[in-house]
């Protein structure tokens, strides 16, 4: 039996053990990989539900739209609430208990089944307050009871030939963009949007990260991104960055810094 026969022998075991079962789809490699083994499993018992709100990107929507009819999910589009829970909005550190707390509610109002979501190994050594209302809302994580991290979520996509999936880079949601006790809004998350689009259409990066802070906009590239661009690019790159901020924002360009938005000593 190799490895992946393996990991999917143990995901079945959970799958089995929590019919029906509700899937929280965001649109990432973690859940998107979860919601296609777990439908090839369980087939109609299983619902996948995405949160479609103004700090998701429109592409992850997209591509579970695109999902669901290729692969006759049943999806759901809800809207979570979080922008209208004030608590979120006011962009504290433990910002994601608050985000997490108001999807798993909706959830739980509209079905009863077992809720699941993407979390693996690697996720529990991080801050994550999301787990925390994860737990609080009895929400189980396949990959994490069968022992797969992130790497073992990507091969297993990759074994499915879903190639999109395990090449698929990392991108949190869009509030994560913004500062630290800076208020989340809904035209900003937009703008980091339409920012982060126009950067993979223009340079085609690894990774990129419109970063909203206090003193203006920070573009963070992945390394050899950042210094092939020439100085006659990143004005042109951040007269446009500026604009779909309204032309409010000095614009500046760093080297990505995993969760540099996050401050959590104003919030601890």
């Amino acid at each position: 039996m190799t490895t992946t026969e393996s990991l999917i022998a143990r995901l079945n075991a959970v799958f089995d053990s929590a019919r029906p079962a509700a899937i929280a789809v965001s649109g990432g490699v973690d859940s998107m990989t979860l919601a296609f083994v777990a439908h090839r499993r369980m087939c109609a018992d299983v619902t996948m539900f995405h949160a479609a709100s103004a700090a998701v990107p429109v592409s992850a929507t997209q591509r579970v739209k695109d999902y669901a009819v290729l692969h006759g999910w049943d999806l759901r589009i809800i809207n979570a609430g979080e922008f209208a829970d004030e608590r979120y909005l006011a962009n504290p550190s433990n910002r994601c208990f608050f985000c997490k707390s108001d999807l798993y509610g909706a959830l739980s109002s509209l079905s009863d089944a077992q809720l699941f979501s993407g979390t693996n190994t690697d996720d529990l050594g991080d801050w994550r307050p999301g787990l925390k209302a994860a737990e609080a809302n009895s929400v189980r994580h396949p990959f994490v009871e069968a022992g797969m991290s992130k790497a073992d979520v990507r091969a297993m996509a990759a074994a499915h030939n879903l190639a999109d999936l395990a090449e698929l880079p990392s991108a949190p949601c869009l509030s994560s963009r913004i500062e630290t006790a800076l208020r989340i809004e809904p035209e900003i998350l937009q703008a980091v949007d339409e920012v982060e689009m126009l950067l993979r259409r223009e340079l085609s990066p690894d990774t990129v990260r419109c970063r909203v802070r206090q003193a203006g906009v920070v573009v963070e590239l992945d390394e050899p991104t950042l210094s092939q661009l020439s100085d006659g690019s990143r004005a042109r790159l951040a007269s446009r960055i500026s604009e779909a901020f309204g032309g409010s924002k000095p614009v500046d360009f760093q080297a990505y810094a995993r969760g540099s938005a996050f401050l959590r000593e104003r919030n601890a």
